[in-house]
């Protein structure tokens, strides 16, 4: 009976594959959408080792399913996980401690005070009802209706009566998708940004009440956004988690090296802190968004090479503008970036396999691809294309997928 089940728990699984996936290296296995795969093992939650039409190599998790239907009962975007972690105040006040992003918003609304004046304002994913105290508060507008999904929205009411502000603020209860107003709305504000800009995908949710309730003419906050990317050194977090393992205690772990890469450099590195001198180029704008259309979510860049260094990677940070009510007015920019004060974001960063000399005067140019995970709809994949071109007229290519998270 043990032999049996040792035997029927060994038993490889069949999966669908949702999307297609390039192998990169021998160990990895390529497939297109629609292939079924055998998954021997999992020996991580986010790499399975798998077989297709008798090849055998690690495939990524989140990019097969059992049955290619969804499950009714399922739920693509996560709302018990993402609406319950915004019901407790851990993440509040991690967003309110971080001065540069608050005040940045209120910035917008005491600029654009006499403006606000008789508007009606949508502050949509309003959390503790902050941006709309200030609409109240700062501004005259006739109404602010501050939308919340999760279980805060009860104590943002309370918040609201406290700073005597109920006349003005109205706290609606669910998701945007389910909204019900009684009137269209001249101003849109949310702080939609996640890690790498689009993390957690709450920009759809955004535009989808923008396209129901901003009337003809309205205003967006922010109005555009933008994903900035730069190739960097990485040395201290590289010795950190790589370099480690050559001689620990006089001993060679380099065995345990591929390992660490898996495990370490498979995905970004979110709350990195990068010192402006780690960078090896001037930094570039790759995605930029227009709140008010659509747009695809990948860019392409070319970047100098302005000294020698060690190219571990590149490391990602956005800004967002809020364009003036008042004719010409100035914008209001909030940056993430190196060079301003430091957010509750931070930067990203996004390490290579193995890290590569490059020589002032080398071009790294190639693309980035930001895409939804196709189960887990907060959930995406960043995916990077290089190639560096050097003065001794090498070319080294190289492409990496990053999950973020599953």
């Amino acid at each position: 009976m043990q032999a049996e089940k040792e035997e029927e728990e060994a038993s490889p699984e069949e999966y669908v594959a949702l999307c297609d996936f390039t192998a990169r290296g021998s160990e990895q296995l390529g497939f297109s959408t629609g292939d079924k795969l055998l998954v021997h093992a999992k020996p991580s939650a986010d790499w399975w080792w798998a077989e297709l039409q008798g090849v055998i190599g690690y495939a990524p998790a989140s990019y097969l399913r059992q049955d290619a239907a969804e499950d009714e009962d399922e739920d693509p975007w996560q709302d018990d996980e993402y609406f319950g972690s915004y019901g407790t105040l851990r993440l509040h006040l991690e967003m309110l401690s971080d001065r540069s992003r608050t005040e940045t918003y209120r910035q917008v609304i005491v600029s654009n005070s006499a403006s606000l004046r008789n508007k009606v304002v949508m502050d949509l994913g309003c959390g503790t009802g902050i941006i709309s105290l200030f609409c109240a508060q700062l501004a005259q507008p006739s109404v602010v209706y501050a939308v919340e999904a999760s279980s805060m929205a009860e104590h943002t009411r309370q918040l609201v009566k406290q700073n005597g502000c109920e006349e003005v603020v109205t706290v609606l209860q669910g998701r945007a998708e389910e909204l019900e107003l009684p009137e269209q709305v001249d101003i849109l504000v949310s702080e939609w940004m996640g890690n790498c800009l689009l993390f957690e995908f709450m920009v759809e949710s955004v535009l989808l009440a923008r396209d129901r309730w901003l009337r003809d003419g309205g205003v967006m906050w922010p109005s555009s956004a933008a994903l900035t990317l730069v190739p960097c050194q990485a040395d201290s977090y590289y010795s950190e988690k790589m370099a480690f393992w050559e001689r620990p205690y006089g001993l060679d772990f380099t065995p345990l090296q591929p390992l660490a890469q898996q495990e370490f450099f498979t995905k970004p590195k979110f709350s990195h802190l990068i010192d402006p001198k780690d960078c090896l180029s001037a930094p570039c704008d790759v995605i930029c968004l227009n709140m008010y259309t659509v747009q695809e979510m990948e860019g392409e860049f070319k970047f100098c090479v302005v000294k020698p260094g060690v190219f571990h990677g590149f490391t990602a940070w956005f800004t967002v503008q809020f364009e003036s009510l008042e004719a010409g007015g100035a914008t209001v920019e909030l940056d993430t970036g190196p060079n301003s004060d430091p957010t509750h974001w931070k930067q990203t960063l996004f390490m290579l396999d193995k890290p590569i000399h490059v020589y002032g005067g080398d071009s790294i140019r190639g693309n980035i691809v930001l895409r939804r995970n196709p189960v887990w709809r907060r959930h995406m994949t960043v995916t990077l294309h290089w190639t560096i071109n050097s003065s001794s007229d090498n070319c080294q290519v190289g492409t990496k997928s990053f999950p973020m998270w599953k």
